[in-house]
């Protein structure tokens, strides 16, 4: 979910999430790869996200929800589908944007509804879903919200048109992120987008974030390098595998995963066969342990993917969600 909340600690636009506990380093031999418990991991992977659609917590539904447009998991739309009216702004946005990305036309007309409820949040995620399911001129929602004074819905706005795959919307975005009114997160949001949409000009500006000092800051750099996807954007990701932060060092390895390099693999592997959260505060080692998950779905080394079934069990919601997301990746082989 992005931008709905404030880019801090607790967002799963950065890390899946929050909270707890340090990795338990038992003997692990289950793999993935054995074709007599693929279908049991595939199955507790499901059981996850549908639990996850209907959490109590609102973050935990939101991130869910994510999980199923991300990985195509249409035969789980149905269950998306009513957290359309859904009480918590996110979890509605979430769900209409689900809805684009799946291009799911069986909840047109419920998304057409949402165009009319009083949050602009909504109404852009909507107008989204409508122009992937054939609406184009829906895209002007969208276009018009990104003056918003809002800085949220600003960025969410930005990220939907990178979304959209509409180059058109370029010249916007630089608007946008030049714009002396936008705050760094619309800034950052409308710069990823912008290597979404495969613009080489944007490398300077993602390479000027990925040196902050705030590893915060170089965790978004990384998505839109990974966004962009060139080869020059690809060094630069390699170099970042030495970065002093392990979350860093992982979000790395996932976007370098996701564009079919495995170099990340020891990173990952070092997580958990050198115990690298023992000494981390709860919040610390269970977002290492998130991003170890979303990276493992990404590099599908059977070595990695050996620690999938631990991370299927973990005590946190957040891990467990991750672990899911990366089994349906590997079965997707995305």
């Amino acid at each position: 979910m992005k931008n709905i909340r404030k880019v801090n600690h607790k967002s799963w636009a950065l890390t899946l999430c929050l909270l707890f506990l340090v990795f338990n380093i038992c003997g692990c031999n289950e793999s993935l790869q054995t074709g007599g418990k693929t279908k049991k991991l595939l199955t507790q992977a499901e059981q996850i996200i549908i639990e996850g659609l209907a959490d109590e917590d609102p973050q935990i539904r939101t991130i869910a929800i994510e999980v199923v447009a991300d990985t195509q998991r249409i035969n789980l739309m149905p269950r998306v589908q009513r957290l359309l009216l859904d009480d918590y702004v996110p979890v509605r946005f979430a769900a209409a944007v689900a809805v684009g990305d799946t291009r799911y036309s069986l909840s047109k007309k419920m998304v057409r509804g949402l165009l009319k409820v009083p949050d602009d949040n909504t109404k852009i995620a909507a107008a989204y879903a409508l122009y992937r399911l054939g609406e184009k001129d829906r895209l002007e929602i969208i276009r018009q919200a990104i003056s918003s004074n809002d800085q949220t819905v600003r960025a969410n706005a930005a990220s939907l048109l990178g979304k959209s795959g509409n180059k058109g919307q370029l010249e916007l975005l630089y608007q946008v992120m030049r714009d002396e009114n936008s705050e760094d997160k619309v800034r950052y949001q409308a710069a990823e987008s912008i290597a979404m949409l495969g613009d080489e000009r944007i490398f300077r500006k993602i390479w000027a974030i990925l040196i902050s000092v705030y590893a915060d800051d170089r965790v978004l750099a990384i998505r839109a390098m990974g966004a962009l996807g060139t080869k020059q954007a690809k060094d630069v990701l390699i170099t970042k595998l030495d970065d002093d932060v392990l979350e860093v060092r992982l979000t790395a390895a996932e976007q370098l995963g996701i564009l079919g390099e495995s170099v990340g693999e020891p990173e990952v592997l070092d997580v958990f066969r050198n115990n690298l959260t023992a000494q981390m505060t709860a919040v610390d080692a269970e977002r290492a342990k998130v991003r170890a998950a979303l990276a493992i779905g990404r590099i599908r080394t059977s070595r990695l993917m050996d620690f999938l079934p631990q991370l299927l069990t973990d005590k946190s919601k957040f891990v467990r969600i991750a672990a899911a997301k990366a089994v349906l990746n590997v079965q997707n082989g995305k």
